[in-house]
């Protein structure tokens, strides 16, 4: 769930901080105050659309963060894990900042990435629902998805598929490949078996290249290095210069007097640590003069062996590295072909044989949809009566796919409506409109919200175009969403804002000639005087509170009634 959200020089917020609680919390506001500013500064933390128009005037840049904590149940794991992200269920911290250039930089719990992975983890942390944005209800392609959610235990069901699935496609794929070219398959069997014999017999090692280039330095520059270490040698120990036996001489003369004074014995003690390091040095250079051997036999080979290299980094790689994962990938592709190579019907067997096994998993994962679909009906239209919506129809239609097979096995999945008695059943994108659209929705969204595990789900302003005895079942079923995720709802309906478990509200005001907004938790006393504002608008009476208060008490009986189970 959303835990914390901080928000900086974003539209017309110059600084506002955020603590969210599980349950159910109301915005609420006057129009204009900043309400759905929040919600779009959640929206680009879960990687929507960014624009150097949301950064307050004056400001370098925006800066939006949100830290969520996480269920056991999560289905972050694996993404994370993959890019390196560290986690733990206490805390995921999501940050984007916008600059004037354009630029946008995103973090994950501090790790950089790029605008497609968070909106990848975003996807999974919030959910937003708007006036015309119902994403994944108003996605045809998804409907299959949230069916299959639906379906108790399906999931293990549908991952043997995939995996049938996909050797299925490995299978046909090498066999399309082979039969649409047989002279062109054969060309790249022998093109490969060339490149992963000639790389083997190079025998290359990592950092082989390296070490060869600086014994080839070494070699090429002899003269000059031996001649150097030789002069060096005689200036220091040699028979007309012996410079270390001077300086030797030079140490005894200290060290008798070092005795006489601290200072006298720090430069005796430093002089001698000077004189056993050129001692070493000396016998270092003495033996490095023993051990050099001029071999123009072991020169010519290590210039043969860089250039082997050199020729196989042009065709394979810039580095040892690169070649060696090369030749890897080009292995595997090799024995994939040559398994098939002298067996062209037994390709065709087994392409068959993974057919077969693919559509049996297939037929029965249609089965237990078609079953669950059953239930998904019943359900929703239990959820719609409640709504005041029972004369609608919901239907799940199923359409075979047009391909032997797809990704999730023969069925198209496609949620369709009947909003009135005598209209025609149509796509539920396309039927239902305003009121109905928000409150099917809200149905979906009842029955799905303890499947898709989504930490948070907003709804912003998607009571409009309601009122009365549906605006009350809206705020009791967005309660009911709240059991089991944590809800945001930006709303004007007082009956919304008097069921939630928390109600900030929001005001601008005009600070030294510029426009800021202000976000206030509000308490019992407060909560009453807001309700009252949206009852009446401007006018408050002495009614309009008791109706407030009337309003605040019978939606905490209402959650006492849910969850005491009556």
């Amino acid at each position: 769930m959303l835990q914390e959200l901080t928000i900086r020089d974003f539209a017309i917020i110059e600084k506002m901080d955020i603590d969210f609680q599980p349950g159910m919390t109301v915005l609420t506001g006057e129009t204009g105050a900043g309400k759905s500013i929040v919600i779009d500064a959640l929206g680009l933390l879960a990687g929507g659309r960014g624009s150097q128009e949301f950064i307050r005037k004056g400001a370098n840049k925006s800066m939006l963060q949100g830290l969520f904590t996480l269920t056991p149940d999560h289905k972050l794991d694996a993404m994370l894990n993959e890019l390196g992200i560290e986690h733990e269920e206490d805390g995921l911290i999501l940050q984007r900042d916008l600059y004037r250039s354009g630029r946008s930089v995103c973090r994950v719990n501090g790790i950089l990435v790029n605008l497609a992975v968070l909106r990848q983890i975003g996807e999974k942390l919030i959910d937003i629902h708007g006036q015309n944005e119902h994403q994944e209800l108003m996605k045809a392609d998804r409907h299959i998805v949230l069916l299959d959610e639906y379906i108790p235990s399906f999931g293990s069901l549908k991952k043997r598929y995939l995996e049938a699935f996909k050797e299925y496609n490995s299978l046909k794929n090498a066999l399309k490949k082979r039969e649409a070219n047989e002279k062109e398959w054969a060309q790249r069997l022998d093109m490969l078996k060339f490149q992963v014999n000639e790389i083997d017999e190079a025998h290359l090692k990592n950092g082989e290249e390296e070490k060869l280039s600086t014994e080839k330095n070494k070699l090429e520059n002899y003269q000059t290095i031996r001649s150097a270490l030789m002069k060096s040698y005689q200036l220091l120990s040699g028979e007309t210069t012996d410079t270390l036996g001077q300086i030797g001489g030079a140490m005894e003369e200290l060290n008798n007097i070092a005795s006489y004074s601290d200072k006298l014995q720090t430069i005796s003690e430093g002089f001698a640590d000077a004189f056993y390091a050129l001692q070493d040095a000396a016998h270092e250079i003495s033996g490095e003069l023993d051990m050099m051997e001029w071999d123009e036999d072991r020169l010519n080979a290590i210039v043969q062996r860089l250039e082997l290299i050199h020729q196989l980094e042009h065709k394979y790689g810039d580095s040892i590295s690169q070649i060696i994962n090369y030749q890897q990938k080009i292995s595997k592709e090799l024995a994939e072909m040559q398994k098939t190579e002298d067996n062209g019907e037994q390709q065709k067997a087994a392409v068959q044989q993974a057919l077969s096994k693919a559509k049996l998993l297939a037929n029965e994962l249609s089965v237990k949809r078609h079953k669950a679909a059953k239930k998904l009906q019943k359900d929703v239209h239990q959820q719609l009566k409640e709504l005041f919506m029972d004369k609608a129809l919901f239907e799940v239609k199923f359409k075979r796919i047009k391909t032997e097979l797809g990704q999730n096995g023969i069925d198209e999945v496609e949620f369709y409506i009947q909003t009135n008695p005598g209209e025609a059943m149509g796509p539920l994108a396309k039927i239902a409109s305003g009121g109905e659209l928000s409150r099917i929705m809200l149905a979906l969204k009842t029955i799905f919200a303890q499947t898709q595990g989504v930490t948070s789900i907003i709804f912003d302003e998607v009571d409009t175009g309601v009122s009365g005895r549906v605006a009350q079942a809206i705020a009791e079923k967005i309660s009911q969403i709240a059991a089991h995720s944590q809800v945001l709802c930006i709303t004007h309906l007082p009956q919304v804002a008097a069921i939630s478990d928390q109600h900030y509200f929001l005001a601008k005001h005009t600070v030294k000639g510029r426009t800021e907004t202000s976000i206030q938790k509000l308490n019992t006393s407060a909560r009453v005087d807001e309700l009252a504002r949206m009852l009446a608008g401007t006018t408050i009476t002495k009614l309009t509170l008791e109706h407030a208060q009337e309003l605040l008490q019978m939606s905490a009986e209402l959650k006492t009634k849910r969850i005491n189970g009556r």
